[in-house]
């Protein structure tokens, strides 16, 4: 069993990963259970792929490139919001304008520029197995904040989730809590970029909380098992990338997807046998 700690405690940067992985985990969980129940995951898709150019651009004038995924998400957010409330175009419409545009703008910038040939790779898939000190804490401070904003809009979010019209009649905006939604979602984005890159991050945010929905049936019960399922993907997937030397991110997000499917499957096969035991008793 030696083997199934030993990279971590034998590798320091192995270990950083780990932790790393713990909290972009916990922030993608919480995210993604309100992507699941509000019916979200296009704006999620859109946030994880839009904010490309920003980092871009960051990378070529030289400041971090969390800042230049804040620019891209504030870009993406304020855009939707203006197209919705100027014109008489839905909010997937608008949604699917940005993504589209901010995608290929950040592909022109990327292919114009020989200076990317290292710093592709990291934007794209992140850099989980390098992560800094200072980015672990960064991701620390982000995950708390998006923790304690979901504690204290817990019933207004809950409302928000199913009936949209009972939050308002409770006295809570809709639209100030749908945006307090999506600035969690991209405060998610933003920090976890660096860890499983912006092509990866969207996989965190449904797959883990997709399976939560499998098996829960309170939005407490189902971030609890988002938290688990992400958890314990991040663990194999770098246990895979240590021992067969894998991409690290890639691995993370594929363990994430066949856990949702192993879960879907044995959810599948308990119901034809729950179904099947209720036609007999009947017969």
């Amino acid at each position: 069993m030696d083997w199934l700690i030993h990279p971590f405690i034998a590798n320091d940067f192995m270990l950083q990963a780990l932790l790393a992985g713990v909290l972009v985990s916990i922030a993608c969980s919480v995210a993604g259970t309100f992507v699941i129940l509000r019916g979200l995951s296009f704006i999620g898709d859109a946030l994880s792929h839009g904010v490309l150019p920003g980092i871009a651009v960051a990378f070529l004038v030289g400041v971090p490139g969390i800042l230049g995924a804040a620019v891209g998400a504030a870009f993406m957010i304020g855009g939707i919001s203006l197209i919705t409330t100027r014109s008489k175009l839905s909010s997937d419409t608008a949604i699917g304008l940005l993504f589209v545009g901010m995608l290929s703008l950040g592909v022109i910038i990327i292919s114009h520029s020989s200076s990317f040939s290292g710093d592709l790779t990291r934007i794209l898939f992140g850099e989980i197995l390098g992560i800094s000190t200072q980015s672990l804490i960064l991701q620390l401070v982000a995950t708390l904040v998006i923790i304690v904003i979901t504690a204290i809009c817990a019933r207004p979010f809950l409302l928000l989730s199913f009936d949209p019209e009972q939050a308002q009649v409770a006295g809570f905006s809709s639209r100030l809590y749908h945006n307090i939604m999506l600035f969690i979602i991209a405060l998610t984005v933003i920090v976890s970029f660096q860890t499983v890159g912006t092509l990866l991050v969207f996989g965190l945010l449904i797959a883990p909380a997709a399976a939560g929905a499998l098996l829960a049936r309170r939005i407490q019960i189902m971030m609890i098992w988002a938290v688990v399922f992400g958890i314990l993907s991040m663990y194999i997937g770098l246990l895979l990338s240590y021992y067969f030397n894998l991409a690290a991110g890639a691995s993370i997000i594929l363990v994430t997807v066949l856990i949702f499917f192993i879960v879907f499957i044995i959810q599948n096969i308990r119901s034809r046998k729950f179904f099947s035991h209720r036609g007999k008793a009947h017969g």
